[in-house]
């Protein structure tokens, strides 16, 4: 089922990262809106070792219709080698909300 918006979700290894990112994804219109959260503890494998650090959670609010862009420009402008980039579908909602993230963020061609 094809929704009309999505929400992404990134971690990023401090609050201005995240925040740096965040203001070019709703600068760009890739994004309607986009919160950050106070860290978060993500323990993980990675190389072969356990390894536990303090991140900070975008939730990004876009388009369907911009949902790849997006994810392009946060693989290209994410320091990680290899970030999470974690796509949900907004199943529901407040109508009036959900138009209006489309409204910001609808890529025409």
């Amino acid at each position: 089922m094809e929704t009309k918006m999505v929400m992404i979700i990134s971690s990023f290894p401090s609050k201005e990262t995240a925040k740096e990112v965040a203001g070019k994804l709703v600068k760009n219109k890739l994004a309607a809106c986009v919160q950050i959260t106070s860290p978060v503890t993500s323990i993980y494998e990675w190389e072969g070792k356990i390894n536990e650090d303090e991140e900070v959670l975008l939730f990004i609010k876009t388009s369907s219709a911009s949902k790849e862009r997006t994810i392009e420009f946060i693989k290209k402008d994410h320091p990680y080698d290899v970030p999470e980039i974690i796509v949900l579908p907004v199943v529901g909602g407040f109508d009036k909300y959900i138009e209006w993230v489309e409204s910001i963020t609808a890529y025409e061609i």
